[in-house]
């Protein structure tokens, strides 16, 4: 305990009811995850790459770009080589957002990134550097992402990549349930960063297992279509026909292997065959609502095996 006011106050006092003085409040260590590295499998590699280059034939490559990722292998990959990038083109980017790990400190502190904006560290390097870093700044998820203040964070957004268990002919996202139906878990930032950037990316293997991520409709619409841009797998780049003005560019960068997305549903269709349908019952056990409040899709029971 320190004399009042405290340094650096994350917490402010109206929100704190009782302060209760323990020997240990937790072990670091417990922060690191295992996803938090950049992927070496080559076909992962491959989808990174390809967002990359998607990335950098777009006009928001560029000085001053704010970006985020995921911490998943694939989205720390892309990191990677959109770092090279931004060496060979001599680009200083503004902000780094969102879940901050040690790749995105190293970027800061190379001067790749003047500042981050961390609503949660992934790893102690990111837990180290927020400590000492003043540039390294902390926000609330309030602040982040809430559709409702006078201005969150991911609406400053120019590019974020995003993953996904399954992806639509529309577009349209899911992360909330796995391909048999079976909650997987919540949508976190994932609807917030796809609306509030500039350019939102969605990286996923056309298969997993025999499983085809590429497919007619999503079980359950997490992101809707409508704020997805691109959809970018190891067999090519889909981008939205919204977005006509980001395939005019990939098509004048001339290394973006553009597909289409019923390229892509129908290549998962040719090497997976017909996929079982989903019984449910009529009960709803979950409501995806976005990121407004509006209700955009129900998960239902399933019915018992």
């Amino acid at each position: 305990l320190v004399n009042y006011p405290a340094p650096c106050i994350q917490i402010p006092q109206f929100f704190v009811d009782f302060v209760v003085p323990v020997d240990k409040i937790g072990d670091p260590a417990g922060i690191v995850s295992g996803t938090t590295r950049v992927t070496r499998d080559p076909m992962r590699l491959l989808i990174a790459r390809n967002a990359a280059k998607l990335i950098e034939a777009t006009p928001y490559f560029k000085d001053g770009i704010s970006f985020q990722t995921g911490a998943g292998g694939i989205s720390l990959a892309v990191a990677a080589y959109v770092r090279e990038a931004m060496r060979e083109r001599g680009i200083k980017g503004s902000f780094g957002l969102g879940g901050i790990t040690e790749f995105f400190v190293d970027m800061m502190k190379e001067g790749l990134f003047e500042r981050l904006l961390d609503v949660q560290s992934f790893d102690l390097a990111a837990v180290k550097s927020i400590a000492e870093n003043p540039n390294h700044v902390e926000i609330s998820a309030d602040w982040y992402a809430n559709p409702w203040n006078a201005g969150c964070a991911v609406n400053m957004l120019d590019t974020v990549v995003l993953g996904a268990t399954e992806v639509d002919r529309d577009f349209n996202v899911n992360v909330n349930t796995e391909a048999d139906g079976a909650m997987l878990h919540g949508i976190g930032g994932h609807q917030d960063t796809a609306a509030g950037a500039q350019l939102t990316i969605i990286t996923t293997p056309l298969l997993r297992g025999r499983i085809p991520c590429a497919v007619d409709s999503v079980y359950t619409v997490s992101t809707p279509g409508e704020v997805v841009d691109a959809v970018v797998t190891e067999f090519g780049v889909a981008v939205n026909p919204r977005r006509q003005d980001l395939i005019d560019a990939a098509r004048e960068a001339g290394d973006v292997p553009l597909v289409t997305m019923d390229e892509l549903v129908e290549k998962a269709q040719e090497l997976t065959g017909p996929m079982t349908p989903v019984e449910t019952e009529d009960r709803i056990i979950g409501v995806v609502e976005y990121r407004d409040g509006t209700v955009i899709d129900v998960v239902k029971q399933l019915k018992k095996k």
